[in-house]
């Protein structure tokens, strides 16, 4: 096993003991450069090395490895200076995988281990691995009856009704956003001709990468779009606009299929079909700056608005590029502006942009202190030139437009598998698929509690639970199912008029005046408060 085989015998205790002996011999490790033909003549009998060294380390003249003892590894580090300086270690978990995820090709041996400088961290770690587990969305998506991602429907997710009153939720607060931003609502089919996307490069980089569903019929190419910006760009190519006209703003929440590897979709977090929040504005070079910081500031809002912070990324030209260095330059430069503009911390991820235009990631931050990437801000001059859009200038001449590509929070499915695991099913008030639950302590109460609910709360998306429970019992399956408010009505509150108010948090206050939680309800609602503070 030193000479780093791994076979399905191998147990994880020879593992985990291995891994403390090469801690306890204190190797130094060494970072070497060597050439990529040098390289693969190290992995002449590795065809996965080597499919590593094609995917990932094409056009490099050297690549990094690194020694210790005997051992050597193709990586790009960092690491420790000596494996003594790991405090403690842990082996997660081994399990089968397809290479590169996809079912095609050979199944290897996964091993998942983490070191740490202490075991303090260690066991913070573990602490936090465990609490992932019991937040993971696919659980409480079963447990709060959300979603389902069916074998006949590999990769796309059937929204339930608890789910859809969710999506609903998300995307009508959108919608109030792109209102403020000046979007127009259009709709675009998702089914088009191929040729639809080789002017602008996209079906050179989905297609031919075999990201793209697509096929022949009738001697004609078609595709399921795998993005919404040539549509868009096509709503656009239909009008005749002026510079006074511009900005020219189109959203949509858009369905695109891409066709990821089996073996790496999960849930709603990797999936073949899925919805974005997607926008494109087109607008004149001097009005770059102001467009990009309105549409920052208003995605800050919106995650401030889920107690979520924001980690800002600044992706830049890479490889894969189309379009001069110097139309390059002025996009990034006018991304960088707007984020000092604003005064906001980023980091630049060199290469990682698209291939039409550099990119900002907005990165959430969840409650177990995971990124994600869900908002992005990108700016493109060359779309717009590939397809000849344009605008009349103020001397009556045609200039091209510059694009603005923008989604709020990405995909609908990604941010609400997100947002899942962020709230751990306890979802603020406006976004609960259910809001109140009226808990009658008899059968005698169960009209008062029909009352309250199509009366008094019928704006609000309450039931009842009329099963002949105890009380005790319909308490605890309602704090089960994450419902944020109990109305627990008997015989007094009945003779009252009033409601015996339970959270799910085990706050309670009895006797309240049904106009004054209706009230409190409306605000909490209204104002998609993240945190009640009703019985605190």
């Amino acid at each position: 096993m030193r000479a780093g085989i791994i076979t399905a015998s191998t147990s994880s205790a020879e593992i985990e003991a291995e891994m403390e002996e090469i801690v306890e011999a204190d190797y130094e490790l060494r970072r070497e450069e060597r050439s990529r033909e040098e390289a693969f003549e190290t992995y002449d009998d590795n065809p996965y090395k080597q499919d590593i060294l094609d995917a990932e380390a094409a056009g490099e003249e050297t690549v990094s490895f690194y020694v210790q003892d005997d051992w050597e590894d193709l990586c790009q580090g960092p690491h420790v200076d000596s494996t003594g300086d790991i405090g403690a270690i842990t082996l997660l978990e081994m399990s089968a995988a397809y290479w590169r995820g996809d079912e095609e090709n050979d199944q290897l041996t996964r091993v998942y281990g983490s070191a740490f400088e202490s075991e303090d961290d260690l066991e913070a770690f573990i602490q936090r691995r465990e609490e992932a587990k019991e937040r993971d969305h696919r659980k409480i998506g079963r447990e709060m009856d959300l979603f389902s991602v069916p074998e006949h429907s590999p990769g796309c997710v059937h929204f339930h009704p608890n789910g859809m009153e969710i999506r609903r939720e998300l995307e009508e607060y959108i919608r109030t956003k792109n209102d403020d931003l000046g979007y127009d609502e259009v709709w675009t089919p998702e089914l088009n001709k191929a040729e639809l996307w080789k002017p602008t490069g996209h079906y050179d980089n989905f297609k031919e990468n075999g990201e793209m569903f697509a096929w022949e019929q009738d001697e004609t190419e078609y595709g399921l779009k795998p993005m919404n910006c040539a549509n868009h760009a096509h709503v656009y190519q239909e009008g005749q606009y002026s510079y006074r006209d511009l900005p020219v703003r189109f959203s949509e929440f858009g369905t695109c299929y891409r066709n990821e590897q089996s073996g790496e979709l999960s849930g709603l977090l990797r999936v073949r079909g899925f919805t974005q929040d997607d926008g494109h504005a087109f607008i004149r070079r001097d009005q770059i700056e102001e467009e990009i910081t309105q549409t920052l500031s208003s995605i800050e809002d919106i995650y401030d608005q889920f107690g979520i912070e924001v980690a800002y990324k600044l992706e830049t030209q890479g490889d894969n590029a189309v379009g001069s260095d110097d139309i390059w330059e002025e996009a990034t430069q006018g991304l960088r502006d707007s984020l000092e503009s604003l005064g906001l911390d980023y980091d630049v991820e060199h290469g990682e942009a698209a291939f039409y235009g550099p990119k900002i990631a907005l990165n959430g931050i969840d409650a177990l202190g995971r990124e994600w990437t869900i908002g992005t801000v990108q700016l493109d001059f060359n779309i717009p030139e590939r397809l000849d859009l344009t605008y009349v200038g103020k001397d009556n001449e045609d200039h091209r437009p510059v694009m603005v590509h923008r989604a709020l929070l990405g995909s609908i499915e990604r941010f609400m598998g997100v947002m899942i695991e962020h709230f751990n099913g306890n979802f603020p008030t406006w976004l609960a698929p259910e809001q109140v639950r009226i808990l009658p302590v008899s059968d005698d109460n169960i009209g008062y509690a029909k009352r309250l609910k199509n009366a008094d709360l019928g704006e609000f998306r309450v039931e009842i639970e009329d099963r002949s429970w105890t009380v005790g019992k319909k308490i605890q399956q309602a704090h089960d199912d994450r419902v944020p408010y109990m109305l627990i009505v008997g015989d007094n509150e009945e003779e009252a008029d009033t409601v015996s108010v339970r959270d799910r948090f085990e706050n309670e206050l009895n006797g309240v005046e049904l106009e004054a939680f209706r009230e409190h309800l409306e605000s909490e609602v209204g104002e998609k408060r993240v945190e009640p503070n009703f019985l605190q």
